[in-house]
């Protein structure tokens, strides 16, 4: 296949058709940025921040146009598309507050006779491999570390989402006197395996699935380079028996429904407490019910169509596999096709055990599967029961029952009342098969630099 058509998931309709570039104009690419890389790497981190931020204006000039770019790939309610634009300049404009602080030599004063600093040095040009759920907000976490820090990108957006990874090397590539800073490219995997492998990349940052992750593993080992994976996760929800019950309903059920399901920190299994998991499951099924599926375009959809088609089989599957092994499907359950677009439904389940693929394996779809538990520790064993270790989350008023689920779980983020959001001030990371490495906070600055000690004998 030598070209990519990017198709409109509602609308069936082609919106670009893209060249699938070749190796060779990858070497070429490389070669451009490892040489911009090293000039870039010498400017003063003052000015780069001043380069970057006129780089950031572009999306805000481009609000509209990109909002609906994201809507028209991958199906998400033009409504709720600008939000991401929004999320888009938290993210930024608190890494450009961090980044001279963190950035900055760790000076150490305490030998006389000694200059000794532990300096934080670019990689040298970075592979991003961005995914297409958030396509804003998946990108932003990688690229402005590494430019800040003073590396060079180049940068593969999913096929789904093109159109992003284009507004990215619109902003960047070209910043005052210096060209060729980010490439966008069209990729498949094959040539993405050789550039990791062949090219002089110097690192890898992966979103994406755990296969794919395991994919990129196994080129990086090629190549003695540990890669930044972002992949999957099963995020778990426990109610306890003290929380605000419309509150944790709210709350829960957005986490789940919002992206038509497609977020890989969204909520896919809870754990009520007996004693109220019955109003949790009234209130649930009250406020899922309201869920309009429809076309993007209009202002009343709150669930658009699955991004990829196919991904509809799976979902059905886990729902049967549920319904074969006891569980009762309160809302939903169904595919549902308007115009050309694949929609699920949103969907509520009971009497969930972990007997069942719903409990288990992500579907990144809009179910909510419920299972009772009876006490603190249950709800504990249960979330670890699985692959994946990104986020949980836990409701209660009570800050030590929170503490004690947060000591135990083996997630990269416990939440409090809260679920599906990512603070740039904290560290994004998981654990098992939800990934390694981290993004965003000053951490995220770490992934994309060296540690290089200064040791200087300055009196003989």
């Amino acid at each position: 296949m030598s070209e990519l058509n990017c198709v409109n998931p509602f609308s069936g309709e082609s919106i670009g058709t893209f060249k699938i570039e070749s190796f060779e104009e990858q070497k070429k690419k490389v070669t451009l940025l490892k040489e911009t890389q090293k000039r870039w790497k010498n400017l003063d981190l003052k000015e780069r921040l001043v380069l970057i931020k006129t780089g950031l204006s572009y999306f805000d000039k481009n609000r509209t146009e990109i909002a609906k770019d994201i809507s028209e790939q991958m199906g998400r309610p033009l409504h709720y598309c600008e939000g991401e634009v929004n999320g888009f300049f938290e993210r930024a404009n608190y890494l450009c507050e961090i980044a001279t602080e963190t950035l900055s030599p760790d000076i150490l004063n305490d030998k006389e006779g000694f200059d000794r600093s532990i300096e934080h040095a670019p990689l040298g040009t970075i592979f991003v491999i961005a995914a297409w759920n958030f396509p804003l907000l998946i990108t932003v976490n990688s690229i402005i570390p590494a430019l800040l820090a003073g590396n060079t990108v180049l940068l593969k957006h999913s096929g789904q989402t093109p159109k992003i990874g284009k507004h990215f090397e619109n902003a960047f590539n070209k910043l005052g006197s210096f060209s060729n800073l980010i490439f966008n490219s069209i990729l498949d995997h094959k040539t993405t395996g050789q550039v990791i492998e062949e090219l002089a990349i110097d690192h890898v940052i992966f979103t994406g699935s755990v296969n794919g992750g395991k994919q990129i593993l196994n080129h990086t080992s090629k190549r003695f380079m540990t890669p930044g994976l972002e992949l999957g996760g099963k995020d778990a929800a426990y109610v306890h028996h003290d929380a605000d019950i419309d509150y944790a309903v709210e709350t829960i059920v957005d986490g789940c429904m919002f992206n038509s399901g497609q977020s890989c920190c969204g909520i896919e299994r809870v754990y009520a407490h007996e004693s109220i998991r019955e109003e949790f499951l009234e209130k649930a099924e009250k406020l899922i019910r309201k869920y309009k599926v429809g076309d993007p375009n209009e202002s009343s959809t709150t669930l658009g169509p699955l991004a990829q088609a196919k991904a509809a089989d799976f979902m059905e599957t886990q729902v049967k596999d549920a319904k074969n092994k006891g569980a009762k499907v309160l809302v939903g359950g169904d595919i549902q096709k308007i115009s050309k677009g694949t929609f699920f439904q949103a969907t509520l389940i009971s009497d969930a055990t972990h007997e069942m693929e719903v409990m288990k394996e992500e579907n990144f779809g809009p179910i909510l599967p419920v299972m009772q538990v009876v006490n603190i520790q249950e709800a504990i064993d249960l979330i670890n029961d699985s692959e994946y270790g990104l986020t949980c989350a836990v409701f209660t008023k009570d800050t030590s029952v929170a503490s004690e689920i947060a000591n135990q779980v083996d997630t990269g983020t416990v939440f409090m009342n809260r679920c599906d959001y990512l603070d740039p001030a904290l560290p994004w990371t998981g654990v098992k098969n939800s990934g390694c490495g981290s993004s965003l906070s000053k951490y995220g600055f770490y992934g994309v630099t060296r540690r290089k000690a200064i040791h200087f004998k300055t009196k003989i």
